[in-house]
């Protein structure tokens, strides 16, 4: 699945999009794994507008982010997420705001009670 993000870096007066690739399947029939595959993409997304000539493959925590799921104007909701480093907004994306909300609480939790050491 391909989805567009739209890229906003702290201290940059503009914003750049990007479109995702993802492994997840349609909005309507994601998993918990899904929603993970999406959210690490987003990261990495925002992490290569900093730094362009970083590993497309390079591990990201879960963790660090404040988020949140939004209606988006013409139908479906986009997720958007905020760090030190900038914003990063994806979607429109055709899944319930209540369910998806629900889903990156699940991903996000479990990922905090997970121990990782990041180098």
């Amino acid at each position: 699945m391909k989805f567009p993000a739209d890229i906003w870096l702290r201290g940059d007066n503009h914003a750049t999009t990007e479109t995702i690739e993802s492994s997840a399947h349609e909005p309507s029939a994601w998993t918990d794994a899904d929603v993970a595959d999406v959210l690490t993409g987003m990261l990495r997304a925002i992490d290569r507008a900093k730094n362009p000539d970083t590993a497309a493959d390079r591990p990201v925590a879960l963790r660090g982010f404040s988020w949140i799921v939004n209606p988006y104007e013409d139908g479906g909701v986009v997720i958007a997420l905020e760090m030190t480093l900038g914003a990063v907004v994806a979607g429109p994306f055709n899944i319930g705001e209540g369910q998806l909300t629900a889903m990156i609480h699940r991903v996000v939790s479990a990922a905090r009670a997970t121990p990782q050491t990041i180098h």
